[in-house]
């Protein structure tokens, strides 16, 4: 298998995934702007969507988008446990979490990092962070991870979303739980690899 991905991204998920999973794979880097592969080549020719994470699989085709990614990786090594087995009301769980994570976390995120955005929209975006931040908080309280005391997918997603946060101008102190949970991520070895493959971790 190989992971289009850009260091620090949306892609950063299931690159923890696939090392949690203990799974072999191969990485490329590309330039979310340029387009560029690292190397040679143009990734618009692989994935007309532009944006990564996208996952070549070992018959030579594609998978995209991240949370579908990252749970097809788990059921590649579902001892792993990073999700529930299919059909189960667990399972439905994760994915309820996923698709929140998806549309009203990191959708929200995007016009941060836009130059072009208005500050105005921007301070709307921080303070509609600020109540997902807030649910995100106390389901997480007395939890080591979204689903309880296993770290799932939703955990790895959730980590590379708040992760932004140094960049966007919110300071997570006001949610000691988020970064409790953090911490807690940060200091599995499969994250700190990623981290460090990705050059997010000297």
């Amino acid at each position: 298998m190989k992971l289009f991905y850009a260091p620090g991204v949306c892609s950063l998920s299931p690159h923890i995934a696939l090392r949690e999973a203990g799974l072999t794979f191969d990485l490329q880097k590309v330039d979310t702007k340029t387009k560029a592969m690292e190397g040679d080549g143009n990734y618009l020719e692989i994935n007309p969507k532009g944006y990564v994470p996208l996952l070549q699989l070992d018959d030579g085709s594609y998978l995209s988008e991240g949370p579908v990614i990252a749970q097809y990786i788990a059921d590649l090594k579902p001892e792993s446990k990073l999700a529930p087995p299919n059909g189960t009301m667990e399972r439905y769980r994760l994915q309820e979490w996923l698709g929140f994570l998806n549309s009203e976390v990191h959708k929200s995120f995007g016009p941060l990092f836009k130059p072009t955005t208005p500050e105005e929209y921007k301070t709307a975006m921080r303070e509609q962070l600020a109540g997902r931040f807030d649910y995100i908080s106390a389901q997480l309280k007395g939890k080591q991870y979204l689903m309880g005391d296993t770290f799932t997918v939703a955990d790895g997603y959730l980590f590379t979303l708040i992760g932004w946060t140094k960049w966007t101008h919110i300071d997570l102190s006001r949610w000691p739980v988020l970064e409790e949970f953090m911490a807690r991520v940060a200091a599995r070895p499969a994250v700190q690899d990623a981290l460090r493959a990705e050059g997010l971790l000297k």
